[in-house]
């Protein structure tokens, strides 16, 4: 019966590069696709970046993403992530009738220099949220969603559109999802679009409070 061949020690270490390589572009360059990132990173560093099996997985690149994170941009970063955080607060606040979450890099720590606030939403439909937006005079962009066969990120849906605005100086993608069909998926899934790794608003402020002191 046929055996899979065990990664080689330099096959091991080239995974590693590329984890830390893709990082870093992640880190500096405002990449926040975690596939795109790593399929640079392989061209740059003269891998295969076709072969998906020999490329670190996005667990390994946010790891690093982590660990180059407190070792160069520390004590800016922390204070950034929080700036961040609270500017998506006021923004949920603001959509709150969309039913806001929060999602990415602001939430989990990760977020890079040029990383946006990502903003899950729930509308009848996406005109419902750009003729919010219209009515107040808030300016915004409406971003490709067409599909990648490169796409790494498997959802239970994919949102109805994204639009992209700038709040604070702060860039924000709004992802919004139409509540018919996100009701279809939950009822089918047991799930609702927000997957686990997201944050209301309420959440998100229990965050931004001060730790009590002892």
């Amino acid at each position: 019966m046929p055996r899979h061949k065990p990664a080689t020690a330099d096959g091991g270490q080239l995974r590693r590069s590329i984890a830390c390589a893709a990082a870093r572009l992640m880190a500096e360059s405002g990449l926040s696709d975690y596939g795109f990132a790593k399929r640079k990173a392989a061209r740059q560093l003269g891998a295969d970046s076709e072969n998906g099996a020999a490329l670190p997985s996005n667990a390994e690149i946010e790891a690093e993403l982590r660990a180059y994170l407190t070792l160069y941009q520390d004590k800016d970063h922390a204070q950034r992530l929080e700036d961040l955080r609270r500017i998506a607060l006021e923004v949920m606040q603001l959509l709150a009738e969309f039913e806001p979450h929060l999602h990415g890099g602001v939430l989990d720590g990760t977020a890079g220099r040029y990383d946006p606030i990502k903003l899950q939403l729930v509308a009848d439909s996406s005109k419902d949220v750009e003729i919010w937006l219209l009515s107040r005079n808030i300016d915004y962009s409406v971003e490709d969603l067409a599909p990648s066969r490169h796409d790494d990120h498997k959802h239970l849906s994919r949102p109805e559109t994204r639009l992209a605005l700038e709040w604070q100086g702060q860039s924000v993608q709004l992802e919004i999802y139409a509540s018919a069909r996100s009701r279809h998926v939950a009822n089918r899934s047991g799930h609702a679009i927000h997957h686990q790794h997201s944050a209301d608003s309420a959440s998100l402020r229990a965050m931004l409070a001060p730790a009590p002191t002892a």
